[in-house]
């Protein structure tokens, strides 16, 4: 049907899983907190993970569908190690304040063994477009 075994299936729903999990424990304590008091880019970057957790949530039952959100997670932290860290990490200026986020990030090796690459290729690369005109 579309190429991809129902083992990988339930290895993306696992990813899918842990990313709502992790995100449920880690963050949405705070982001449900009337309490709390936001700095503008940490309410900025933790209402994105937030709604990056709701889609996770939703992959569960529509892990294909749902694989441009494992996507862009993937190249975001993929250019956020190139850009940022990488070139710290060479200049010798990776303090300990970083190391926690710098670990988190590395999880996405995950994300990247649990992606079915071929059916990515498939149709995210060689499939047509869809139409840019009116028939």
């Amino acid at each position: 049907m579309n190429g991809v075994s129902l083992f990988r299936l339930y290895v993306l729903r696992a990813m899918y899983l842990f990313i709502v999990v992790g995100l449920g424990v880690y963050l949405w304590p705070d982001v449900l907190d009337p309490e709390k008091h936001w700095g503008l880019m940490q309410g900025q970057a933790s209402c994105m993970l937030a709604a990056f957790s709701l889609l996770c949530a939703l992959g569960l039952r529509y892990p294909l569908q749902m694989l441009p959100v494992l996507l862009w997670e993937v190249l975001w932290k993929t250019l956020w190690f190139v850009i940022v860290v990488l070139p710290q990490w060479r200049a010798g200026h990776i303090d300990e304040s970083i190391k926690p986020t710098i670990f988190a990030c590395s999880l996405v090796v995950l994300v990247y063994l649990a992606i079915p690459w071929r059916y990515v290729f498939a149709h995210y690369v060689k499939a047509p477009s869809e139409r840019w005109r009116p028939a």
